[in-house]
């Protein structure tokens, strides 16, 4: 078990990282984010453990919780710090009631480029990629679905919020610091490359030409695929759908369309079974 570091101070400077976090995450801070809850923090250890670029800084706790963590504490670090604090004292570091009384600070250190990370995937290839998804709930779904259903990495064009942002990260119950990603250029930018990079570009609308479940056939010859969402409500640019394949989910007329993280699910299901993952 680790030394434990009382905070009786909510302005101790040890902690200071830890403060005011609830509309002010280190998303942006040298890749530093917070990792809330004891599944983050259990995906936390094993992403640091692995040496993914992932790497685990400080760790808070509510002093009540101590005891029924004892099997993460054993595995925490010891040489990073661990600091415990009153629900009183947490609270006001934190900036808001924190129930769950778990959170943990965290680094991501990652210069990869998309050659880079395309050159290290395997032939049969399956990426989710989004453009402009501006919802951290939906890059949180998109990366539990990719976790899920074998995808090989996520990309994000730099429309899309960051998926170390907490609720993000908390919403993919920690996938974010499992699933290899990227987050740049602008969607169409981003897709010429994977195209060039021989992709096939499979762009997910309502109004799509191809039903999902048809595009295994076109798998025997293209291996590789990438499956794009936009935004929930607007959707994928114009300029997208006209340029690449333009995929869609069957379902009933009396809806326009499904939320980005179940037609995410879905569609990545599909493409799962067609590729022999699932």
């Amino acid at each position: 078990m680790p030394d434990f570091l009382p905070i009786t101070d909510p302005d101790d400077p040890r902690v200071s990282a830890f403060r005011h976090i609830r509309e002010k995450d280190l998303v942006g801070r040298q890749g530093r984010f917070i990792a809330e809850g004891t599944v983050v923090l259990r995906m936390l250890l094993a992403a640091h453990r692995a040496g993914r670029g992932i790497e685990a800084e400080a760790l808070l706790l509510l002093e009540n919780r101590v005891s029924g963590l004892a099997d993460l504490l054993q595995d925490w670090p010891p040489d990073l710090p661990v600091y415990v604090a009153s629900a009183a004292v947490i609270d006001a570091i934190a900036g808001f009631h924190l129930h769950r009384g778990v959170l943990a600070l965290g680094r991501r250190n990652s210069a990869d480029t998309l050659e880079a990370l395309i050159s290290r995937l395997p032939e049969d290839a399956l990426l989710l990629t989004g453009c402009g998804i501006s919802n951290h709930d939906n890059v949180g779904a998109m990366f539990r679905n990719a976790a899920a259903f074998g995808a090989d990495a996520v990309l994000l064009d730099e429309a899309s919020c960051d998926p170390l942002y907490r609720k993000a990260l908390r919403v993919s119950v920690g996938s974010v610091l499992t699933t290899p990603y990227l987050r740049q250029d602008d969607g169409l930018a981003l897709l010429a490359a994977l195209d060039r990079a021989g992709f096939l570009i499979a762009a997910l609308s309502p109004s799509g030409r191809l039903e999902i479940s048809a595009l295994g056939k076109m798998m025997a010859t293209r291996r590789r695929v990438a499956l794009v969402l936009g935004t929930e409500g607007e959707g994928l640019p114009q300029t997208v759908l006209e340029r690449f394949l333009s995929v869609r989910i069957a379902q009933s007329p009396a809806l326009d369309s499904l939320n980005l993280g179940t037609a995410s699910g879905i569609a990545l299901h599909s493409l799962a079974v067609a590729m022999g993952r699932v």
